[in-house]
């Protein structure tokens, strides 16, 4: 329900419409906070730091690693969620694995630990941590019978395909096995070809049940690409955003030119929260109301929810401020 609040109450903050608060489906950290290592105040100053972007529910997205590691990684993050619930700070929702079972796209994610589908490994894992794993990312290569797709959708759990090189026909027999997203279009995929269109093809093509997540800071898609996805689909925004001046995997993440890199170049994530994706696309000619829904309540739709808390803009779409339900419980960075 939309908070009730007086124009005068409206003006004074300096806001000009309330809308539902940004849920990000993927964001691996933010600012010196990786959510892989993240312990105790860490995730109240990315809860505040989240919040005060308009971003108020999250899933922590943790990318490839040794399987030995994930059952800590989880249980770290099961304790944030359950310690920051109902503070005044971005929610989290869960938890999104991007990896390791991925394809021939890996990106930053490394070789060592990429691995095909170890299924019974998997659903151990999901036991152990009853609810907490919201959203898989994993390639067609890696689950080539579809049966970890099958068994995490009977789960209640999301899949997302990505970090693949897959034909655009082993992307729809992945949407068929129950498949529903695919990460970061064009990013971590093969090229879009018009005689071979892969997997950024069937995540494009109307017929499949293929929803586009979205990288829009600038830098990870072309402006005119971004304008080209909003015209032929309904993309998911995500920040993608990482953790800076940290290591992942003993190499150095450091932002340069509006993104974050590993030491040889390779481009590792995003450093703009969704806020900044929001104004982006509106400034790529795509109609605020439809930004608006990428960020939000299509987002929140997916984990099959609605967003969780209001924010309200200013005329220039920055957060001006923060409620759930009547309660003001941010001012936002503007």
């Amino acid at each position: 329900m939309t908070p009730r609040l007086a124009d005068s109450e409206l003006a004074a903050l300096g806001v000009v419409e309330v809308v539902p608060g940004y849920v990000d489906l993927q964001i691996n950290g933010v600012d010196d906070v990786d959510f892989s290592v993240a312990r105790g105040d860490d995730w109240e100053r990315a809860g505040r730091r989240l919040l005060g972007a308009g971003v108020t529910e999250y899933l922590a997205t943790i990318c490839s690693m040794p399987l030995d590691r994930y059952d800590r990684v989880l249980a770290r993050v099961a304790a944030a969620q359950a310690a920051t619930h109902g503070a005044n700070l971005a929610e989290i929702l869960g938890v999104h694995l991007e990896g390791p079972f991925l394809g021939g796209a890996l990106g930053a994610h490394p070789a060592s630990v990429v691995r095909p589908l170890e299924l019974d490994w998997l659903m151990a894992l999901l036991d152990a941590h009853p609810g907490l794993v919201r959203l898989v990312t994993l390639a067609p290569e890696a689950d080539p019978t579809g049966a970890g797709i099958r068994a995490l959708v009977e789960r209640g759990i999301v899949v997302a395909l990505g970090h693949s090189t897959c034909s655009y026909e082993d992307a729809v027999r992945a949407a068929e096995a129950g498949a529903t997203l695919t990460t970061h279009l064009f990013n971590g995929m093969g090229p879009l070809h018009h005689r071979e269109p892969g997997i950024a093809g069937a995540a494009l093509d109307p017929r499949t049940a293929l929803t586009p997540t979205l990288i829009a800071d600038g830098v990870h898609v072309h402006p005119a690409v971004v304008a080209v996805v909003f015209a032929a689909a309904s993309p998911i925004l995500v920040s993608d955003a990482v953790a800076t001046g940290v290591r992942y995997f003993d190499v150095d993440v450091t932002e340069s030119g509006g993104a974050a890199y590993l030491a040889n170049g390779t481009l590792t994530g995003a450093v703009r929260l969704l806020d900044d994706a929001v104004r982006n696309v509106v400034g790529f000619g795509v109609d605020r109301a439809v930004a608006l829904a990428a960020a939000s309540t299509r987002p929140a739709a997916v984990l099959g929810r609605h967003p969780g808390a209001w924010i309200g803009l200013d005329d220039e779409l920055r957060v001006r401020a923060v409620w759930r339900g009547d309660q003001l419980i941010a001012r936002g960075a503007g």
